[in-house]
């Protein structure tokens, strides 16, 4: 082993704090960066695998067939900036029923002769595709399970048809729930219901949202009965959604535990150079260049921090398996897993910082001439912060006290730095409560749980139990209503009622939530416009708006509600507010039970929401109204009806963990500081002792030495966590899908800041409590002999 070598190891062993700090700084650093990265690297790869080798439309865009025809929407396909086309399709919105059972949910179904083509190339998971009229194959990834042999009906389209599920099929872009023969396809539409034609484009440029909106504008300019388009963008943001949740906080965590890596780093090494000045000269003195010297301190740092490094690599690697858990989809791709080279460049950026930042702070050693690093090494400067001492003598506060609290000023750098890490402490704390209880806003709005009772039926779900099975008898809603009204105690009550419908460029089936009576105290939180107010009037949350290109003032129509009940009438609605709810991918409409009537006359799945009057308890009236409704076969229970999420949980927890090491590593920043402190001020110490300090003056006089950073750091990490809580929560919501109203990211009331505030000096007092008891029990004796 080198004489170098020997050093290092040496000046690690010896410092066994500082080593520890500097390993879990960096532990949380290389965590924090290598889960953010690697999710903000892989969310979109599912997705972008799939769509390249699919070649996947970049604009899907529907044309009522009733207002053109099938050459000129051919037409469109030679517009400027068009690469690739595939359609027309013949497309309309059905709703089946399982042969001699239950209905199913409305679907669109397209007419296409071949899985394969320019655009949109299918993939068959399972069967075969359709080859003649009677045959159907199915979305893999509709609400339906595509049984191979099962006979779907479809009352009310011409002949009554009964088709044969005889495949499955996955759409990278979603372009259908189900598929048919073209002449399947032009048999199921109806001189009153003539459904649309359908065109998928590849375009020469679409990285971007303004490239797509001009390939759209080529495609449909002049008016050709557009009734719906959707981006590809807007599929693949779909896509990314669990994991763009999770990238913003990831990396905020990331960046302050690697400015903390650079600060504890910058602050241990000054520190040992500061109090390690007589082994300085004496390694000079034995032949140590000034280059050995930098480098063995370099050294000191770097070995704790290549430890914290791979034990950060490990827990990254083992907080990714939930969280991109979540993210797995089935493109025909393998599971998600961290990225190597994200690895290798977060280690290789972690350990350079720490390796820059020690060389910065120990190249004053290098520097020093062996006799000056010998004499300055006798005993540390004694001159600086008089001024402090003065004015601390005149406040009315014991001596012990009034020299605690000067101590900053005689070393202001290491105060600095100290007070900056426990303003990332104090920064991480303030943002992961303030993103804690916004999470728990986005809850409320997505429960709605304003109600203080509720009485609910199951909402339909296919199934061999659902829906026209047979199995369960659909409560009476007038009865139940009724026994509302009369039950004492009741101060308003609403009914919402679910049923399905598609929507023009939206795979998939969208949730419809009618409403009977005043719903607006329900908890609904409004991004903009306003809760419906008549019929014909909807609400829908961003993502709904997002997939469907629509705005408010917009009118839309929900078709295919002769599903489970219904008429199979399209209904049209027009959007004036927009409301936060991220159930069902967001894809969901509100309005008025009046406006689904002409539809769906016969919403029997019903829930209904009660508030109470002012002292009343909800768990007696819940009690109370079970008496009345145990007849009907329903059930009344205090609260609202929706549970928690798996996704917010993992973020809670995620963010607790990250902030507990990060104020963990604040804490041991302080510790460090004061321990070097009190090395360096030894004689002073005993000197105090020997002049009748008791232990408890002692301590306190440690303690205090903290007090004025650890405030300041605590207000203005307060200051900067609701800073970056206002710039990372939107962030998140934004990569759900999701606007956020005021009420989510208004989560810091005064008292909250006040608690908070303090969350400065907590850290600072618990990182100094050790080493202030160490110096109340060190000896007088032994202290006075100190050199």
């Amino acid at each position: 082993m080198s004489a170098l070598s020997r050093v290092v190891r040496s000046g690690v062993g010896r410092r066994r704090v500082q080593t520890f700090v500097i390993g879990l700084t960096a532990m949380v650093a290389v965590a924090a960066s290598v889960l953010g990265g690697s999710l903000l690297v892989v969310s979109g790869a599912p997705f972008d695998d799939a769509f390249a080798r699919q070649h996947g439309a970049h604009l899907s865009v529907e044309f009522d067939a009733a207002r053109t025809d099938a050459g000129r929407v051919e037409e469109t396909g030679r517009a400027d900036g068009v690469a690739a086309v595939a359609g027309p399709f013949r497309t309309v919105s059905a709703s089946p029923r399982i042969r001699g059972g239950r209905a199913v949910w409305p679907m669109t179904v397209v007419g296409r002769g071949d899985p394969d083509g320019p655009v949109d190339d299918l993939t068959l998971s399972a069967g075969r595709w359709a080859a003649r009229p009677g045959e159907i194959v199915l979305n893999a990834d509709a609400s339906l399970f595509p049984d191979l042999g099962l006979e779907l009906a479809f009352p009310g389209l011409p002949g009554d048809p009964v088709l044969t599920v005889v495949g499955a099929a996955r759409s990278v872009t979603g372009s259908a729930d189900a598929w048919v023969t073209p002449a399947q396809a032009a048999a199921l539409t109806t001189p009153g219901r003539p459904g649309g034609h359908q065109m998928l484009y590849r375009f020469t440029a679409a990285d971007t949202a303004a490239q797509v909106a001009a390939g759209r504008e080529a495609v449909t300019a002049g008016g050709r009965a557009v009734t719906a388009t959707r981006s590809w963008l807007t599929v693949r943001a779909s896509a990314e959604r669990d994991t763009a949740l999770y990238v913003p906080f990831l990396l905020a965590f990331g960046v302050l535990g690697l400015v903390m890596s650079v600060l504890i780093v910058g602050n241990v090494v000054a520190g040992a150079v500061g109090a390690g000045l007589p082994r300085i000269g004496v390694l000079k003195a034995v032949g140590f260049t000034p280059a050995q010297v930098v480098r063995a301190y370099v050294g000191q740092a770097l070995v704790p921090a290549a430890a914290g490094t791979v034990l950060g690599l490990l827990a990254a690697h083992l907080l990714a398996v939930p969280v991109m858990s979540e993210t797995e989809d089935v493109y025909g791709t393998t599971s998600l897993a961290v990225a190597p080279w994200v690895d290798a460049s977060v280690v290789a950026g972690v350990l350079g910082l720490v390796a820059v930042t020690a060389w910065a702070s120990a190249w004053r050693a290098g520097r020093l001439r062996t006799a000056d690093a010998i004499a300055l090494g006798r005993g540390a400067r004694t001159d600086r912060g008089r001024w402090a001492a003065r004015l601390a003598g005149r406040l009315p506060l014991s001596r012990p006290l009034a020299l605690g609290l000067t101590r900053p000023f005689a070393r202001p750098a290491r105060a600095l730095a100290t007070g900056t890490a426990i303003l990332f402490g104090a920064t991480a704390v303030t943002f992961t409560v303030g993103m804690g209880a916004s999470l728990g806003e986005v809850m409320k709005a997505r429960a709605h749980d304003a109600a203080d009772v509720t009485v609910a039926a199951p909402l339909p779900e296919p199934g061999p139990d659902g829906p026209g099975s047979g199995t369960r008898p659909e409560p009476d809603a007038a009865a139940v209503a009724a026994a509302i009204e009369a039950q004492p105690g009741t101060r308003a009550y609403y009914t919402t009622a679910t049923a399905r419908a598609t929507v023009s460029g939206a795979a998939g089936t969208t949730t419809v939530v009618a409403f009977t009576g005043d719903a607006s105290w329900g908890g609904y939180a409004m991004v903009s416009g306003r809760w419906i107010a008549e019929p014909g009037e909807a609400a829908v949350p961003t993502p709904f708006l997002t997939a469907t290109g629509t705005h408010l003032g917009d009118a839309v129509a929900l078709g295919g509600l002769g599903g489970l009940g219904g008429t199979g009438e399209a209904v049209t609605v027009r959007i004036v507010g927009e409301v936060l709810d991220p159930r069902n991918d967001g894809m969901q409409v509100f309005t008025d039970a009046a406006t689904l009537a002409p539809a769906h006359p016969d919403l029997t799945d019903t829930t209904q929401h009660i508030a109470v009057t002012s002292g009343t308890s909800a768990a007696g009236y819940a009690d109370a109204l079970n008496t009345s409704l145990a007849p009907l076969g329903v059930t009344a229970r205090a609260g609202g009806t929706e549970g928690g999420s798996d996704v917010v949980a993992t973020l809670n927890a995620l963010s607790a963990l990250l902030t507990l090491m990060l104020v963990a590593v604040a804490a041991l920043g302080v510790l460090n500081a004061v321990v070097l402190d009190t090395r360096e001020r030894v004689r002073e110490l005993g000197v105090h002792k020997a002049l009748g300090m008791t232990p408890r003056q002692m301590i306190a006089m440690v303690v205090t030495s903290v007090v004025l950073t650890g405030l300041a750091g605590g207000v203005l990490g307060v200051l900067l966590g609701v800073a970056l809580h206002g710039r990372v929560v939107p962030a998140m919501g934004r990569g759900a899908g999701l606007e956020l109203p005021d009420s989510v990211l208004a989560v810091y009331p005064a008292d909250r800041l006040s608690l908070l505030a303090l969350g400065g000096l907590l850290i600072a007092v618990l990182g100094a409590l050790l080493p202030a008891g160490r110096a109340a029990a060190a000896r007088t004796a032994t202290a006075l002999r100190t050199e």
